[in-house]
């Protein structure tokens, strides 16, 4: 079989989603590989990288789509593209289900299978194909890129001769896979960097890349991302409220918004007001990466940027991805790939569309003339974040309460002991020779002292060779003390000999084994 990818006909689009690696691999899974001349150009590749890497080159579309049995694309598809499918071909591509019936009408009438890349399910397995989040990925990223294309001062902070710099203050408002990338961004470039989320995991997350999470004074049960596919849920008004008043709190404060606050097939929820926009400093910038969907930011303008009376930037651009065209494709491209590797399991170029796997079955949304859209949920679901339990606080009573409980529990389970050892040891006196009892309570002496010596170890310390070594070390000084007694003076000075050994290998254990530990925390 033959894949191939046309030239992107969407005004400014300026990936591909093939490039010349991706080709070399798609071949060896047995693929002829085709693409339609100077589709690659706008994003760095020359029709000549293509041909060496074995691709054919077709010179126009009406003929590539005739030509291939799978077409792998970048953007939703026109009317005019779908009209060009036939019965068996395969459409590989973003295509919009939700918002898109028209298109899938189409292509069912067509008898064309589309994959729509966006609808790949989010679980472990189909991470290598998770196209949303790479160009994600790159949103956030360039959208700190823009953002600093568009603020007249540095983003870390700088003293120098000619006076002291302060560092940028940005916030990120969505924490999802754009929020951190756009985070990370930040952060690297030495930005005080604010988060927030709806998402009460993802608090870790921002923290561990070294901003600081904004926290809401307000409880309210919050879905966990892992049980609604990674996206956030819509939250209750009294949490709006809360949300919208904490940033009315930070708006005067910080310098640049990025806004990434999506729910699936719905508009994007207004979170940034023209007030909020009107308290910020001149000079200030906002990104909205959601302007696709209306927007976060009341007066963002899809596709434009505008300033407002105050000197605030907002930048409501769609096309981030296709800025960074080069990457994007190359991304993409190996989202595709990994796609075609899941649909070709004997890597012989021959298509199997197994609708009984979860990920090539959630991503079809037209398949053998039906339309197959929305997709039953995956039989494998992703594992929600259990809920820390929160331990109550004790008053000192119940504390001291406690402590009382645990020391007559700690003393009756000694007394217990002692006088079942005191027992069976009568028992054995009753019956065995007075020489034998001589060593044989020595020995139960030993036993007693070393499992108190090694009980009362620190945990951090309580490694299986020194419980072992200490053990032995407390029968080698409870024998030497009793031999010390001894009318001869070579068994005294053995003795002594002994404990001070045995006492050296004792107490210089727990000394080393403290500095070794020392060794490994923070001072």
């Amino acid at each position: 079989m033959k894949i191939g990818t046309p030239k992107e006909i969407f005004e400014g689009e300026a990936r591909v989603a093939m490039t010349p690696e991706s080709a070399r691999q798609l071949q060896k899974l047995g693929y002829d590989c085709a693409i339609e001349t100077g589709a690659g150009a706008a994003a760095g590749f020359s029709d000549a990288t293509y041909v060496d890497a074995g691709v054919e080159i077709i010179k126009t579309p009406a003929a590539l789509w005739k030509s291939v049995d799978i077409v792998a694309k970048v953007r939703q598809p026109t009317t005019v593209e779908l009209k060009r499918m036939t019965k068996g071909k395969t459409l590989i591509s973003f295509f919009n289900p939700a918002g898109n019936e028209e298109g899938m009408e189409l292509a069912k009438s067509k008898g064309a299978n589309v994959i729509a890349m966006e609808m790949v399910p989010r679980i472990s397995r189909a991470q290598k194909m998770d196209a949303l989040s790479s160009m994600a990925n790159i949103a956030g990223y360039r959208a700190v890129i823009e953002a600093g294309n568009n603020f007249g001062r540095f983003f870390t902070g700088q003293i120098t001769a000619a006076g002291k710099v302060p560092p940028a203050k940005v916030l990120v408002v969505g924490a999802g896979v754009a929020g951190l990338a756009a985070v990370g961004t930040s952060t690297s470039l030495g930005a005080i960097t604010l988060a927030f989320d709806v998402r009460p995991e993802v608090a870790e997350q921002v923290e561990s890349m070294g901003a600081e999470f904004v926290y809401l004074d307000f409880e309210e049960e919050q879905a966990d991302g892992a049980s609604s596919g990674g996206y956030a849920s819509v939250s209750s008004p009294e949490f709006r409220e809360a949300q919208l008043a904490k940033f009315r709190e930070l708006a005067p404060e910080v310098d640049i918004v990025i806004t990434t606050a999506l729910i699936p097939n719905r508009e994007a929820p207004e979170l940034w007001t023209e007030d909020m926009v009107a308290s910020m400093k001149p000079g200030s910038v906002i990104v909205d990466l959601a302007a696709e969907k209306g927007g976060n930011c009341k007066l963002t303008v899809m596709d434009e940027k505008i300033v407002t009376d105050n000197g605030v930037t907002i930048i409501g651009y769609t096309d981030f991805p296709s800025r960074m065209a080069a990457q994007a494709s190359t991304l993409y491209a190996t989202n595709i790939r990994h796609m075609m590797t899941d649909l070709t399991p004997e890597k012989d170029g021959q298509i199997n569309h197994d609708m009984e796997d979860d990920v090539i079955r959630g991503a079809t949304v037209t398949f053998d003339k039906e339309i197959t859209f929305p997709p039953p949920p995956p039989k494998i679901q992703a594992i929600a974040a259990k809920p820390k339990e929160t331990v109550p606080e004790l008053t000192a009573e119940e504390k001291r309460a406690l402590e009382v409980a645990e020391f007559k529990q700690q003393t009756k389970n000694q007394v217990t002991l002692l006088a079942v050892g005191a027992a069976l040891l009568l028992s054995v006196g009753l019956v065995a020779p007075p020489s034998f009892m001589q060593h044989f309570i020595v020995f139960v002496l030993a036993v007693f002292v070393g499992f108190q010596v090694i009980w009362n170890v620190a945990h951090s310390l309580h490694t299986p060779l020194m419980a072992v070594t200490n053990a032995i070390s407390s029968i080698i000084i409870l024998g030497a003390l009793m031999q010390i007694g001894s009318g001869s003076f070579l068994v005294i000075l053995l003795a002594a000999l002994s404990v001070f050994m045995t006492g050296v290998n004792i107490f210089g254990g727990f000394l080393v084994t403290r500095r070794m530990l020392a060794m490994f925390q923070k001072s």
